[in-house]
């Protein structure tokens, strides 16, 4: 399956026509003319095809998601995490588990004896 294909069967699940295209890749800074588009769509034996190449398909995908989902948040507005660089969720996933991690005061190793052997 190549990048024309793959562009085409986005189109049509999106429901996308030129204009729309045009102004998903404009959210990247690509510019492209509608004649440019138009050849992109076009039949492989056809006289005007032009092959879509992995810089027009990777800024219409990330265009896409910013017309999806919305822009990136910039740093500002990313939540805080704490000082060792993990998020509120990872935060509260190794809250108060200090206890399973050591063992006697040294760190905790399961012991696998029988792992693998049949009884």
């Amino acid at each position: 399956m190549t990048n024309n294909d793959i562009f085409k069967k986005l189109r049509v699940a999106h429901k996308l026509r030129d204009q729309d295209i045009i102004e998903i890749l404009e959210l990247v800074d690509f510019r492209v003319s509608k004649s440019e588009l138009n050849a992109l769509f076009q039949k492989e034996d056809h006289p005007n095809y032009v092959e879509c190449g992995d810089q027009i398909l990777r800024n219409f995908l990330n265009g896409l998601i910013i017309k999806l989902r919305g822009p990136m948040p910039g740093k500002a507005e990313r939540p805080k995490s704490d000082e060792k660089g993990l998020g509120s969720n990872a935060k509260n996933l190794y809250k108060n588990k200090s206890e399973d991690l050591t063992k006697d005061g040294k760190p905790f190793k399961p012991e696998f004896k029988n792992y693998g052997k049949k009884k």
